[in-house]
């Protein structure tokens, strides 16, 4: 029964999330690289979708990493890491190229199936190999060590 109650939360969670992308703006490339124009045709409107969700994030994050335990598990998985290491910057770099070459980051690619353009179907495959391929470059990594 717990794990069915986890996957449905998940699930309303998913489906919140996209609808916030959807409406919000953020599933339409246009909207996003114009965000990301600061010397061009720059649109401020995500900012404000920035702002509100930095803001729902600092109130609900204290509130809920001051509980013992999350409601549908035993502990909570926190990151352990907290280093800034060359592979967490080159990755951000590699991230925000495709980000602003594209438009598309992976919640709103997958959020935008819903209503899907040629975009996304360059997009999401593009997006699934990188992953594939830092799985198998970090699998390596791990092995030689």
């Amino acid at each position: 029964m717990t794990s069915l109650v986890f996957n449905l939360s998940s699930l309303v969670a998913g489906l919140l999330f996209g609808l916030g992308l959807a409406i919000s703006g953020m599933t339409n490339p246009g909207q996003v690289l114009d965000f990301l124009d600061l010397a061009g045709n720059w649109n401020p409107g995500l900012l404000f979708v920035l702002g509100a969700a930095v803001t729902v994030t600092v109130i609900v994050f204290k509130w809920i990493l001051g509980r013992k335990k999350p409601l549908f598990s035993d502990h909570f998985n926190l990151p352990t890491l907290t280093a800034i290491d060359r592979n967490l910057v080159a990755g951000s770099i590699i991230f925000g190229i495709g980000w602003g070459i594209s438009g598309y980051c992976p919640g709103p690619a997958i959020a935008s199936l819903a209503n899907p353009n040629w975009e996304t179907w360059i997009f999401l495959p593009a997006m699934l190999v990188g992953m594939l391929l830092q799985r198998r470059l970090q699998a390596a990594k791990i092995k030689k060590q």
